[in-house]
């Protein structure tokens, strides 16, 4: 059974930091290209970063770029999301996906608010 269980999100303070884990089972984790997405209320959902099967190539959108990184771990199948200087523009649910060839998991997300 695919299973893509996000982590680590809750409520932070503006400037504050959070990382957030999605942990994959039920498929071969180190073949898969994984994203973070997120969205926010009343908005489409957006990239916002890419990690490459072998974790040698990330991109970010550029709101993201110098404040969030990816990171994944092959040996416990699990992809980070570390996010500082966090905004209250940066609150909204984050979703982690797995993509390989026609394959294509979701999780089920996870709530980051930003709010003093």
């Amino acid at each position: 059974q695919v299973q893509l269980v996000e982590s680590g999100g809750g409520l932070v303070q503006p400037g504050g930091s959070l990382r957030l884990s999605c942990a994959a089972s039920g498929f071969t984790f180190s073949l898969y290209v994984m994203r973070w997405y997120r969205q926010a209320p009343g908005k489409e959902r957006e990239l916002v970063a890419t990690i490459t099967s072998t974790g040698g190539t990330t991109n970010y959108a550029d709101s993201m770029k110098g404040r969030f990184t990816i990171s994944r771990d092959n040996a416990k199948n699990t992809v980070y999301l570390q996010m500082n200087s966090l905004k209250p523009e940066d609150t909204a649910i984050y979703y982690c996906r797995a993509a390989w060839g026609s394959l294509d998991y979701w999780g089920q997300g996870t709530q980051v608010t930003v709010s003093s």
